[in-house]
């Protein structure tokens, strides 16, 4: 029997990072997991909103996660960012009853809907490891991925409340997923660092030298390629590698794909794309 889990794709899979949305059908019901969209779903602030209006942020949140708790499910999402994000109005709202009343009560006034703490945010890399298991991935393989693959974490999730069962502060989740479907992970300093992907369009060149150093740092550390845990970081590593590069002056040529793309290619889903991905990363990645 399918395992069913509300599904939130955040601000990126539907719109600057299509693949992301493309390959986490697929790698889903591959793995028995039952995906189950949250009807009207709205943007949770991507931690924008916040910097001018907190409240606004944590209503946005709490009426997905309230909807989703309608249909007595928890919420999935590919991308740290908005894990993070869900993870600190949950803990807000079980800190601060007197806000969450607060909150709930605007939520309940324009959606009809209030979040009563029970739907809780799961990251796509925590519930494969933890859910789905290892040993049932490893299993299912088809196209071991067979690339020394740098894991990329961010910030957002990398804090007690929001990393699941992993550590913190020396995650190893992503590097045992890798090793399960076929690569070899690669051990880097900079692997929980911020890119400043909400920061882009401010403060651009802090955020290009950030940039640059998690790519230059994981491709000096022997990356084929680098697999983000973030559609957010992920446009930032991707897209404006080459610009962070000419920012920084450091080599961050590097082949950037998603978690959910990673796993859905060893799964055996579209495989041209991962012939392709083999090619760039054996002309461009070493």
């Amino acid at each position: 029997m399918a395992i069913k889990i509300a599904y939130y794709p955040g601000n990126a899979a539907r719109a600057a990072s299509s693949e992301i949305e493309d390959c986490i059908q697929p790698l889903c019901k591959t793995l028995g997991i039952q995906l189950v969209e949250i009807p009207k779903a709205s943007s949770d602030g991507a931690n924008i909103i916040k910097q001018s209006s907190p409240k606004l942020q944590h209503a946005l949140v709490a009426r997905n996660l309230a909807l989703a708790e309608s249909k007595g499910l928890d919420v999935l999402t590919t991308c740290a960012t908005s894990h993070g994000i869900m993870c600190d109005t949950i803990e807000e709202f079980r800190e601060d009853l007197s806000f969450a009343n607060h909150v709930n009560n605007i939520v309940a006034r324009t959606s009809n809907v209030e979040y009563m703490g029970e739907s809780q945010s799961r990251h796509l890399l925590h519930f494969l490891v933890e859910e789905i298991g290892l040993d049932k991935i490893r299993d299912a393989v088809i196209n071991p991925i067979r690339l020394n693959v740098a894991a990329y974490y961010g910030p957002n999730m990398q804090r007690q409340g929001a990393c699941g069962e992993d550590d913190a502060f020396m995650p190893t989740y992503m590097e045992q997923l890798i090793t399960a479907i076929g690569g070899t992970p690669v051990e880097y300093d900079l692997k929980c660092q911020s890119v400043g992907a909400p920061s882009l369009l401010t403060i651009n060149k802090p955020v290009m030298q950030m940039t640059a150093a998690v790519l230059s740092d994981a491709k000096s550390s022997g990356a084929d390629i680098l697999v983000s845990a973030c559609t957010l970081s992920h446009s930032n590593l991707d897209s404006y590698q080459s610009k962070a590069g000419k920012v920084a002056r450091k080599d961050t040529t590097m082949p950037i794909l998603h978690l959910a793309e990673m796993v859905a290619f060893a799964l055996g889903h579209y495989p041209t794309r991962f012939a392709q991905l083999r090619t760039r990363a054996l002309v461009i990645g070493g």
